[in-house]
């Protein structure tokens, strides 16, 4: 089955057009699930009590781990399809969805079972203690133990759905749930509602993201035939070339964020050390920044279809021209999102907490954490870029630079330098570096394909 539609997208539209298409969509989905996550922290932070607070920053690791899952399926698979698309080759591309499908499904029931057998040392591993435990792990028995299956499954389908240049209906899906979850969080959570707390805002996510499944259930119901994702066993093969393709680009993605949960475990450890309002702090100053490193997010992985394609079928010109436009929108608008997040830092900290203490650090925090915005958008368009093209050793490369060898030193060295203050400056020390790497990099694989004709 060929869908002209989608081949137009890829291969014809102006690239501008074809870019805002499918990264627009993406990137609103983005900042709706980062509203999601901010609706949390700011429904939990009207408790005015910085322990329930705290359990929500302290859980943030295991939720972020399921990432792990959704990279190695979801990035994976959708840069397979992707460059089976570009190449015509369709069947590769049902298997390759079903494969995504199950194993994620798989992948996220067992995540469920082992959190909840092995919950006692994961809380402490987490930096939980006697004062934090119990909310902690009330907020992680509905977005683990009962969540794990639905949160990332949700995610998997719409990597699948965008890869095929549905970007709308993807981030359609995923915001649906968004949404729900932000209007039940203060029923669940505030005393006027149920007035649950932080396991409020566990059971909203619960319910949210079984809701975003059941959206790509139906879709797929309905264009079934249409569409070139396949959830039918029928077509479930374990073939070599297709685990391949996807370990190639999916491990390394998957490496990349449980580094990213190790350096968020090591700063929240470290955090902790000085009490439940400095983790309080840190954890509205990290969803703040969110917002923007989202945008960026949603930007490079909307335009992964539209480069793994070109790649695939050869038009450098035309996959040069995506990385070379939305380079510039990007950093342009983390440019101006840094110098207003800095400005601004102390109001938006005051937005959340009434706690003179916890706006204080978080002012001075979030100060140091968006600096990186500018140099963050270069790294994760390169990672994308890596990752449309099956350039996996590329992007683990960066992963292992930017957590291991960059910003987990980095952490060690400025807490002890500046305590406290200086872990929020960690970041930019690693981004500086790797946005450098990033544009160095794509352009010697632009060139190369230039000097080879396209030829792989």
């Amino acid at each position: 089955m060929e869908d002209t539609q989608k081949t137009q997208l890829f291969e014809r539209t102006a690239v501008p057009k074809a870019v805002m298409t499918l990264a627009v969509p993406t990137v609103l989905s983005s900042l709706v699930m980062v509203l999601y996550n901010l609706a949390d922290t700011y429904f939990v932070a009207q408790l005015n009590d910085s322990i329930q607070n705290s359990a929500v920053t302290l859980a943030a690791p295991v939720l972020l781990a399921f990432n792990a899952i959704n990279n190695l399926f979801g990035v994976g698979v959708s840069s397979m399809m992707s460059r089976a698309l570009g190449r015509k080759d369709y069947e590769t591309v049902y298997q390759s969805s079903a494969l995504g499908f199950y194993c994620s499904l798989f992948s996220a029931a067992a995540f469920s079972v082992l959190y909840t057998v092995f919950r006692t040392p994961f809380l402490t591993v987490l930096g939980a203690d006697s004062s934090t435990s119990a909310a902690t792990a009330e907020y992680l028995k509905w977005t683990v133990t009962c969540g794990a299956v639905p949160s990332i499954l949700n995610v998997v389908l719409a990597y699948l759905v965008r890869s095929e240049g549905s970007s709308l209906h993807a981030s359609v899906g995923t915001m649906s749930g968004c949404i729900l979850n932000i209007i039940l969080d203060p029923i669940f959570i505030l005393p006027w509602g149920l007035g649950m707390g932080a396991a409020g805002a566990g059971l909203a996510t619960f319910i949210s993201n079984c809701a975003a499944c059941g959206y790509f259930f139906v879709l797929l119901y309905i264009r079934r035939g249409r569409t070139y994702v396949c959830i039918s066993p029928k077509k479930l093969k374990f073939k070599r070339s297709i685990i391949l393709g996807i370990c190639e680009v999916g491990i390394p993605a998957s490496i990349q964020n449980l580094l990213n949960v190790t350096g968020m475990t090591v700063l929240n450890n470290f955090t902790a050390d000085f009490g439940s309002d400095a983790v309080a702090a840190m954890g509205i100053s990290q969803k703040l920044n969110m917002i923007p490193v989202q945008i960026a997010l949603g930007f490079s992985q909307g335009i992964m279809p539209l480069v793994g394609y070109n790649y695939a079928s050869g038009d450098v010109g035309r996959m040069k021209k995506s990385i070379l436009f939305a380079g510039k929108i990007m950093a342009a608008f983390m440019a101006a999102v840094t110098v207003g997040y800095y400005i601004g830092a102390g109001r938006l900290s005051a937005l959340f907490m009434e706690n003179p203490a916890v706006v204080a650090y978080g002012t001075r925090f979030l100060r140091g954490l968006c600096l990186a915005m500018p140099f963050l958008c270069m790294d994760f368009l390169g990672v994308g870029v890596f990752q449309s093209c099956g350039l996996g050793k590329n992007a683990l490369l960066f992963a292992i630079l930017r957590k291991i060898v960059l910003e987990i030193p980095a952490l060690f060295i400025l807490n002890r330098l500046f305590p406290l203050y200086g872990l929020a400056y960690a970041q930019v020390v690693a981004e500086v570096v790797l946005a450098a790497a990033a544009v160095l990099t794509v352009w010697g694989i632009i060139r190369q394909l230039e000097k080879d004709g396209g030829k792989r």
